[in-house]
């Protein structure tokens, strides 16, 4: 194993929980600093982003929890970026001081909420010199959620009229930006109080979902990327042009409102987003050529998460929450 110069502390703080609930189930606890093994890097984290998936996971709701619940007590966060402090022998792509993100661990490992983590090597892509970690760490799942989506999925091209619902929340954020690069009309539903900042990136259309249906104001669009669900998901159905495509991320209404757009003669898809260090790469290239801004809301000490998961909880964050891990 190569690690850096400097000595490394034996113990790391982290916060875990050893059982489902509220945010009082979250803890800060100590343990020994864990060791890389065959491809893996050991990641000094400066920061760890935070996802609805987090505090859902935290009260027992969803995939993931069904992964983790015979495995407690566990570390949440998937989002992470710090500096490479030591790599397996195997691992040549990265080195010792190399300065990384990505999403770890999902759905079952986690760990990012954490002074130390370890990650897959293939997992991780170098930040750009201009962007601090903290900073860093609310890249990941938000941004290859809305990169998997509007490209993968809905294969968005050029001069297509897509519409972002919850424009200006983590995923959103980054949807809204991707989208313009690629150069395609983009509309997204936001609060009015969110106006002016979506107008700021770039934003052709904004609509306030408390005041305006979309079916009023929106038809013939290519590709509606909802990030709410529900029936929010099923009414936008109906701006969706004949070849139109929906794709729609909360998992747990996503097979209600593909069962509608078939009844319909319309595609809807849902989707899980996967760790892909290439697509990091990109939208790192993205950011590196100020083309993609991150917005982190409020950023929070480790010792804050419980602060932390209330306002993730409440919804209604703009752009991203993190916490500082150093």
């Amino acid at each position: 194993m190569e690690s850096s110069a400097a000595s490394q502390p034996s113990v790391m703080r982290h916060i875990e929980y050893d059982r489902f609930g509220d945010r009082d189930v979250l803890t800060l606890s100590e343990s020994p600093i864990p060791q890389p093994a065959e491809g893996q890097v050991l990641v000094r984290l400066h920061g760890a982003g935070l996802n609805p998936i987090d505090w859902k996971t935290r009260k027992g709701l969803g995939f993931a929890a069904r992964q983790i619940e015979s495995h407690l007590p566990w570390t949440p966060g998937y989002d992470a970026a710090g500096e490479i402090v030591a790599v397996a022998e195997d691992v040549t792509t990265l080195a010792p001081g190399d300065r990384v993100m990505g999403m770890i661990g999902f759905p079952a490992g986690g760990g990012a909420y954490a002074e130390y983590a370890v990650a897959a090597a293939d997992e991780l892509a170098i930040v750009p010199d201009e962007l601090d970690l903290v900073t860093a760490a609310g890249i990941p799942l938000a941004a290859l959620t809305a990169w998997q989506g509007l490209f993968e999925v809905a294969r968005l091209e050029p001069g297509q009229k897509v519409l972002v619902h919850a424009g200006a929340g983590g995923v959103g954020h980054f949807a809204v930006q991707f989208a313009l690069a690629r150069g395609a009309h983009v509309i997204a539903t936001a609060s009015a109080a969110n106006r002016d900042f979506l107008a700021e990136l770039g934003v052709h259309e904004v609509i306030d979902y408390h005041t305006t249906d979309v079916v009023d104001e929106c038809y013939g669009l290519d590709v509606v990327l909802d990030l709410v669900g529900g029936e929010t998901g099923k009414r936008s159905l109906h701006t969706l042009g004949e070849t139109g495509v929906l794709v729609t991320i909360p998992t747990v209404t996503a097979d209600d409102i593909v069962s509608e757009a078939e009844a319909m003669g319309l595609r809807a898809h849902g989707m899980t987003v996967r760790p892909d260090a290439f697509h990091l790469d990109e939208i790192a290239e993205l950011i590196e050529g100020a083309e993609v801004k991150v917005h982190i809301d409020q950023s929070f000490p480790l010792d804050q998460a419980s602060a932390a998961h209330e306002k993730l909880e409440g919804g209604h964050v703009r752009g991203k929450l993190v916490l500082d891990c150093r």
